[in-house]
């Protein structure tokens, strides 16, 4: 799908993570969202012994030097085989990954990033709380100096992974006098004394990816474990922002993708009125919209990672980025559902995976950043871009074009 925006390695990857996805058991798929399955290493193994994860990162860590476009190539392909597997896949290979190669150091990247990419350890990022998963500034989770080292006290909530995680990426507040942007720091913690995980959520898709809470009771961590500057969370989660959300957007094509492939093979063959059911406007135009959504959807994806990868001023990636996974979340949710919507009452059931990934899409708009919360950035930024731009910059004058545009005595604004 686009692949003809690829380059070379890219389209050899994508075919590797095809191999990849055509590995996986019918019954694994099937196992997690029983939840007998809580959290499929086998997987994440698999994808580390082929070399699937951390594409864009250094060699040196694992990675293959590659960009932006190639990684949501990447996602999309993974998302093929159940949003779960995508998120698993990118909470510890792009999220955690991410925060150590920017910021930690290479002490960290040695034992944390090359054998998470290896598929030998596995990894959660922890900023959800129970008092609220948007309010990143409002965390209470807090790390205390004493001497050499700090204790961690405190609790995360809807963690993926968390129950197969090895180490955590944890954001506790350090100096709770200075303003919110100055208040947290970032650590690599280790599963360890104090250090508890419960598998406690019936989920109403998504299963098997091991979501759960995550308490911290006088955990011991040192310096060594802080990822960036001490008080420099903020820093780490600003550069975060990127692949948690563009990654978000670009896998939730792929777990849409089977409900359109099912959708068009059952209308073709489903009769009706004595003719097949995709003859009808009613039912094919619904197909049509759910494959425009996706196409669109691609184009934007691209357009961000192109703009990630290009070193474009973060505001504007802020804006694009939001924008991206508001409207990719939001157009993969209603081509699935044309897709169900097509085929009936059997959509509905469990003879086709329509149904289940109809609710493993609903989370897509809620966690990373919900659709309100992306709507709220991309505004700011539109409105500060607005504002910043100057008048040598502009075209022309398009308020001008109008024929009473002098009647300034209707130009009333207070």
């Amino acid at each position: 799908m686009f692949d003809y925006l690829l380059s070379e390695p890219a389209r050899a990857l994508v075919e590797e993570v095809r191999d990849l996805v055509r590995w996986v058991p019918r019954e694994m798929i099937l196992a997690m969202d029983r939840d007998e399955i809580q959290f499929p290493k086998e997987f994440l193994q698999e994808a580390g012994r082929r070399n699937l994860m951390g594409c864009r990162y250094p060699r040196q860590w694992g990675g293959r030097d590659l960009d932006w476009v190639s990684t949501c190539a990447v996602m999309e392909e993974v998302g093929t085989l159940g949003y779960i597997f995508a998120c698993i896949f990118g909470v510890g290979a792009e999220l955690v990954c991410d925060a150590i190669i920017q910021h930690g150091s290479d002490a960290q990247k040695e034992n944390y990033v090359k054998p998470l990419l290896a598929g030998e350890r596995f990894a959660a990022e922890c900023l959800t709380e129970p008092r609220g998963g948007s309010d990143f500034f409002g965390t209470t989770t807090v790390a205390e100096r004493h001497g050499d080292h700090f204790i961690l006290n405190g609790q995360k909530r809807f963690i993926v992974g968390a129950e197969g995680a090895d180490f955590f990426l944890v954001y506790a507040r350090t100096n709770p006098e200075a303003p919110a942007r100055k208040a947290l720091s970032c650590f690599v913690v280790d599963r360890g004394p104090g250090v508890e995980t419960t598998y406690r959520y019936g989920l109403m898709g998504c299963r098997g990816g091991g979501a759960g809470r995550v308490v911290f009771r006088d955990v011991k961590v040192g310096p060594e474990h802080l990822v960036g500057q001490l008080d420099g969370g903020y820093a780490v989660f600003n550069t975060m922002m990127i692949p948690e959300r563009l990654g978000t957007a670009a896998m939730t094509i792929g777990a849409a993708r089977p409900a359109l492939d099912v959708a068009t093979g059952y209308t073709t063959r489903r009769k009706a009125f004595g003719t097949t059911i995709n003859q009808f406007q009613g039912v094919s135009f619904q197909v049509a919209e759910a494959a425009m959504l996706l196409d669109a959807a691609r184009s934007m994806i691209y357009t961000t990672a192109r703009a990630v990868d290009s070193g474009e001023p973060m505001n504007l990636v802020r804006r694009l980025v939001s924008e991206t996974k508001k409207f990719v979340t939001e157009a993969c949710q209603k081509a699935a559902h044309n897709s169900m919507q097509v085929m009936g009452g059997i959509g509905y059931t469990d003879i086709f995976p329509v149904e289940r990934i109809v609710r493993d899409l609903r989370l897509a708009s809620i966690w990373t950043g919900t659709s309100e919360v992306m709507s709220m950035i991309a505004a700011h930024e539109w409105y500060r871009e607005h504002a910043q731009r100057r008048p040598a910059q502009a075209v022309r004058d398009f308020e001008a074009d109008a024929a009473s545009a002098d009647a300034v005595e209707e130009k009333i604004y207070e």
